[in-house]
Formats: structure tokens, sequence, C-alpha cells
């Protein structure tokens, strides 16, 4: 159970809740009081106020098995919006934490650096990526219910004292959740600051909602959901009687029929075009369309339902009612066909425009396949879709750059499945579409196979006549395409190899936009007696904006080390040129022997002769590795940090103007002393500055971070660099959970490991 250093238990002051007051924490009370609650959100409460001090509630959560044995969020504390929709349900044969722990049956540690390891993609931490997280599963007579994940204060080892705590307080949640199950007389009150995931499944709480239940029932409206990630339907038994289907036996949920087939085939491309419209804006959305009945005849259907999206906008779940409208005596809404454009038509207009309209916003290949995969396949139906770029006369798969975990597995087996059929189309720049009664037998890989797909069609992708690429899409039923269909893909083939075409040139203009500034930066830093350095640098995420922030280790005449840090105003290529200067400049300043105020006023001169308008802010500060002093001036910068112990404090430095503008401002020189063992960090305000954040409070999160990797490294022995190395992972591992990153980030770590040849 070693995560790396040893645990120290809390102060008794520690030991105090924040509810139960004077009254001291013990697990045997939690486990009483555990055993009283009356539903997920109220347990979960309990654990954080009640449970041991070291239980943070940062991140923590209730996963209960539904149905269909799934592992669905119930209950949580302190997660990202983000977080809930990209884990609101965990596969249990997946590889998430919470999955580990039910499939293997005991609890399951992940320490702060596996976080970025062990979840499928670098955006599964939390804060500032520096947290431990425990796992509990609960099971009762050999049935899983669910599984108990809990954030640690815990840096390093978990004694086996806490983990028989932690797996005690598992085993009572498990149980009463277990009595609820079997004796449903749930409440929903939740505690200040737990959030309940409704209608949880195995959670007795939605049963205290039967008249909404029994409403929806009488208003005749069937229930449906769709999850985009996996690309599965469900609809309830009333869903089925809508659309004038037998119900599944039993009358539970069942997997929908496909649209294709039920659909009036002049109403699809309206219904497609209305749901691409629905997934590129996400939100509440309406359509109307006809059903074929069996026999003859047709049946009108309402569908309202909305679209879900995760913090970064993408689509991740559909769901929502569907209401005969011949029964509720809605009026007819179809337009009538007047003109000389027939309405189906019309609607494959409608879908195309939807298309390009999504696909005009995207700006890297990155979100055009990102585009393509949410909203252009479930607005086509398909069950799934490969896109293949042309890269030096070869094809290239990129569809699983947006994919994680099991479905990225699929789409590369789908990929080498159809390689070779994709390449035929675009050398005979020819769509290809499977036909009804050959598609069993002849798939995409021109072969009878048990993995090919019902039906398929592969598009090149042709732009200013050049082959692009090739996209294939495949459906999870037999299908035939008429005329219009195979019109209708060819048009869009064309709009898909504009935009990506526009797209590889912004990405390869980006590309060496970046290259260039990084190119300005130290390749590498130099090795300096007594002092271990670690450096990161990003560059900005939006549009074509490349920034100019810069660091600096320099070499002093003198034994010496330099220390800077810089950032010019605005996200252009005079931003990049000008920082390049300045680099120069500082640099010069600082060999020739002088002072960190000294260099900072020389250097703001230097800007201001300069002919831009620009201004620039900056840290300078220089360390003698003989006996630790530190000086150092800072120009309208954040302040460096100081991490000692279990500590991490801004350095009390004042600071004057910005560089270049003022450049008669002298700066203040601060001295002050960094004992062996101590690191310093100076960064760029691009590392804490969120727009949805308070800029303060992102530094005191940042300061938290900081102090619980000092403590749970603790007096560092032997190597410094690796640890210097993972600690630059984590700060910037922060940066990446951000949706999108305005700015460049750039940081600097100084480790001073001891007296100059000592």
């Amino acid at each position: 159970m070693d995560l790396t250093s040893p645990w120290l238990p809390p102060s008794e002051d520690e030991s105090r809740g924040p509810i139960t007051g004077s009254v001291t924490r013990s697990p045997m009370r939690c486990v009483r009081l555990l055993l009283n609650c009356s539903g997920a959100a109220e347990l979960l409460g309990t654990v954080l106020a009640e449970g041991p001090a070291w239980i943070t509630g940062e991140g923590s959560a209730v996963y209960l098995l539904d149905s269909a044995g799934m592992l669905r969020l119930t209950a949580s504390h302190g997660l990202p919006e983000w977080a809930h929709e990209r884990y609101g349900t965990v596969d249990p044969a997946g590889d998430l934490p919470a999955a580990m722990a039910l499939r293997l049956r005991r609890p399951y540690l992940l320490s702060p650096e596996r976080t970025s390891i062990d979840y499928p993609n670098r955006n599964s931490g939390m804060g500032t990526g520096m947290v431990a997280l425990v796992a509990l599963p609960m099971i009762v007579d050999d049935r899983p219910i669910g599984v108990l994940a809990l954030a640690l204060a815990h840096r390093g080892t978990v004694p086996r004292r806490d983990l028989d705590v932690l797996e005690t307080i598992g085993e009572a949640c498990a149980h009463r959740l277990s009595h609820l199950l079997d004796h449903v007389h749930a409440s929903t009150r939740a505690p200040e600051g737990v959030r309940t995931h409704g209608p949880a499944p195995g959670d007795p709480a939605p049963l205290a909602h039967p008249l909404l239940s029994l409403a929806v029932h009488a208003a005749g409206a069937g229930a449906f959901e769709r999850d985009l990630v996996t690309g599965e339907t469900f609809w309830d038994a009333q869903a089925y009687r809508v659309v004038g289907l037998p119900p599944p036996p039993g009358g539970s949920s069942a997997e929908a029929p496909d649209l294709s087939r039920i659909v009036h085939p002049e109403d699809l491309p309206d219904v497609q075009a209305g749901l691409a419209d629905a997934l590129a804006g996400g939100g509440p959305y309406r359509l109307a369309y006809r059903v074929l009945r069996r026999g003859g005849g047709v049946i009108r259907v309402r569908e309202s339902g909305e679209v879900m999206l995760d913090i970064h906008g993408r689509p991740v779940r559909i769901a929502g009612l569907l209401v005969d409208r011949d029964r509720t005596g809605a009026p007819e809404d179809r337009p009538a066909d007047t003109g000389p454009e027939s309405p189906a038509v019309g609607a494959r207009s409608a879908l195309l425009l939807a298309l390009t309209r999504t696909l005009s916003r995207a700006i890297t290949v990155r979100d055009v396949t990102t585009a393509v995969t949410d909203v252009a396949g479930p607005a086509l139906g398909a069950a799934s879709l490969i896109l293949d770029l042309v890269d030096e006369g070869r094809l290239l798969p990129v569809s699983h750059t947006v994919y994680g975990g099991p479905r990225r597995t699929e789409l590369n087996r789908l990929a080498d499945l159809s390689e070779g059929v994709m390449q035929r189309s675009l050398a005979r720049s020819t769509p290809l579409f499977s036909e009804p009664g050959r598609s069993a037998g002849t798939g995409p890989d021109g072969a009878g196979s048990p993995l090919t797909p019902p039906s398929w069609a592969v598009l090149p992708l042709i732009a200013s006549g050049r082959q692009v690429g090739s996209c294939l899409i495949t459906f999870a039923t037999e299908r035939a395409f008429s005329r219009d269909d195979r019109t209708l893909y060819s048009a869009f083939a064309g709009i898909l190899a504009q935009s990506l075409e526009r797209a590889r040139l912004y990405d390869t203009h980006h590309h060496r936009a970046t290259e260039l500034q990084r190119a300005m930066l130290p390749r590498t830093l130099p090795a300096i007696p007594g002092v271990t350095a670690a450096a990161r640098y990003l560059p900005s995420t939006e549009g074509m904006q490349i920034g100019g922030d810069w660091y600096d280790l320099i070499r002093l005449p003198d034994g010496k080390v330099g220390l800077v840090i810089g950032d010019v105003q605005g996200h252009n290529a005079e931003a990049t040129a000008v920082m390049g200067q300045l680099r120069s400049g500082l640099r010069a300043y600082a060999t020739d022997g002088h002072d960190p105020a000294a260099t900072l006023a020389r250097t703001s001169r230097l800007l201001a002769e300069l002919d831009t308008e620009l201004f620039a802010t900056c840290l300078y500060l220089t360390l003698d590795p003989a006996d630790g002093t530190l000086s150092a001036a800072r120009a309208g910068h954040p302040a460096p940090v100081r991490i000692t112990g279990a500590k991490a404090v801004e350095l009390d430095l004042p600071g004057g103007p910005p560089l270049g503008v003022d450049p008669g401002a002298p700066y203040r020189l601060t001295v002050d002393n960094l004992a062996v063992g101590e690191s310093l960090l100076v960064y760029t305000d691009g590392l804490v500055e969120d727009r949805e954040e308070d800029y303060d409070e992102s530094v005191h999160r940042m300061l938290g971070g900081l102090e619980l990797w000092a403590a749970r490294t603790g007096p560092v022995q032997g190597a410094v660099g690796p640890e210097l190395e993972r600690l630059a992972d984590l700060l910037t591992l922060n940066v990446t959970e951000r949706r999108s990153r305005p700015d460049d980030v750039a940081l600097l770590l100084l480790h001073r490991t001891a007296a100059a040849g000592a």
C-alpha cells in the first residue's frame, strides 16, 4: 500500500469535525451514524463530516450499480463540472479506479503521480493534480452494490490501520445501501456541499417522486437516453408503444431500434438536420416526424429532449421523451409541399447546411475530427466513423485521437479492417457503398468476416484537386443507399475535405509559430554545482496565438546562478520577437555583473528604446550556491514561491512597474536566503490564471498543492532531479484540465542541493 513516503497522523485539533464541533471524530461513531442514514448523499456527507480528518472530501463520490450493470454517479462532493459528465457513468470492465476496485473486490489506491497514468486521459486529475484517491468496493453477501471513492490527505504510505478504517466505512455504507435498496424508505436530503445526481440508479430516492413518473405515463410519453460516447441508445417500454412496436419482455428498457428503419424516408433527413443542430449547440431541442406503421399508415411523433455537454462543450448524452402527436391532438406542423423543391430535398439541404456550420467552426484537424465524431456521426445515425488523412502518400487514421479506453481499441481495429478499401476509394476518387444482401458477405475489408459492419460507406476526401483523406462510416443495421442518399454523402465528403484542408494549413502554421517560440527558449538547462533545475513551457491552444513567455537559467561569472522568468504583453509574432530581444539583452546585463535591480532597470530602458508599444513583466533573481544568498528584483511579475518542509509561501518581494512602462523607474533589490533542501518556483501567470476562477484563489490552490507535494516528499535523499521533474509535471497537469489554454505557460524550478564544493 506504499504510495512513496510515511504518513503522519492528524493532530488532536484536526480530529474535530466541521459538523460535530467539539465532539471528537471516531471510526465507531462514524459507523453508527452511517447505519442510520437515509440515502447515498447522506452517507457521503456523514463519511466526510464524521470520518477521519485525513479524508479531505474534495473529489469524493458514491457510485451505484444500475440495472444495466454500469456504475453511475449518485452523490459527489467537490467534483469539477467536467467530471460529472465524463465520469457520470463508469464501465466496471474499464480501467478507472472505481471499476478496478469493484473488479478486484478490494480497495484500490491511486497516488498523485498515478492520476495522470491510470486514468484514460490526462484530464482526470483534480485541482492541482496532487490528489491521492482510494476506491472502496461496496459488496454485501457477495452482491456488488457500488463503489465509494474518497480523496485522502495522505501523501505517502497509507498505514494498515487506516486502510482497515476505510474498509470498515465502506462496508457500513454497503450494508446501509443494501438495506435501503431492499426496503424502500429513503429520503433525498443531502448535507451541505454534497451533490446528488438523480435519478440515481439503485438509490431509492427517485421513488420519492412517483407523481412525476405517473404524469409521464399518463401523458403517453416514452423516455429515451442515448450515450454519445458508447453510441448506445435505450428506450423504455412506453417509447416502443409510441412508435407502434411491441415493448421488450417484462416491460423494461431495451436498446432502441435504428431510426432509419422506422422514420418515414421523407422525414429522415429533416430529423438528421435537427439533430445535427442540437448536437452542435447543446441544450433542449424538439423534432417532429412520421413513423411507418407495420402494415401501412404512419404515426406522428414528437421528440423533445436535451443534449448534455461536458465541460469542453462536447455532447456526451441525450435524454428526452417521445410523444404520439395524434394522441395529444398536436396540429400538423410539417410544411406543405408547395414549391419546386420537395420536403425531402429541402431537408437534405438543411442537413448539409447544419454540418457545414459545424465544420466551419472547426479550426484544427482535431477540431474537425471532433466535430465529425460528435455531430456528423450521431446525426447520420452512424455506429462508427473512421477518418484517415493522407500523409506522405499514406493514409493515417486520426479518429482515435478524440477517443480513449475501449472505444479507441475498437476504432483502431475498424481502421485496420478498412484500410484497403479506403485506399482504393481514394485512388479511384469514387465513393463506395454497401448493398443490401451483400454487406454481410463482403465488407470494407473485401472479404466476409464476423467483424464486418452490416452497412457502410467509404468516402474519398478530395479538395482543390488534391487527395486529403478518406472517411469510413459504418452503421449498426443493414441499409440501402438511395440515389439521394449517395448524393448527400458525396456532398458531405466535399465539405469535410475542404474543412480538413483548411485545418491542416492552420495546424502547419501554428506548429511553425510554436517551434519558432520554442527555438528562442533554452534547449537544455545548464548543469550548475549545488543546484538542480527543471523547466516547462506550454504554448497557447487558442487560435494562432503565440506569446512572449520565456525563462532562462544563467551561469554567472562569480559562481552564482541567475534565474529569469518573463512575459511579454500580447500573443503574436511581435511579442515573440520582443521576447527574444529581451532575453538576449537581460542575459548580457546579467553576465556583466549587474545585480537583479540594475539588470531590470537596464532591460526596461532597452525595451522602451525598441520600436514597439509592448511591455513585459519580469522576475530576475540570483543565488549563490555556496551560502544560499538570494538577491531578487521584480517588474510587475508574480512573486516567486519558496517550498520548504511542508510549506509553500510567496517571497515578500516588492515589485516595480513592468519593463518598458517607465524607463526611469528604479527597482528595489531584496536579499534573502535559500537553505539547502529548499526549492524555488517562478512562473508566468498562465500557470494559475483561469477565466472561471479568481486569480488569488488559483494561486492559493497552487500553494496548497505544493505544500502537499512537499509534505509527501519530505527531505529529499539521493537524486533530486526526478522529484523536481515530477513536480513540474504535476503543476502543468493542473493546466491541462482547463477547457482551453488562452495563454502560454512557463515555469522554472530550482532546488538547492548542497553548498558548492561540499
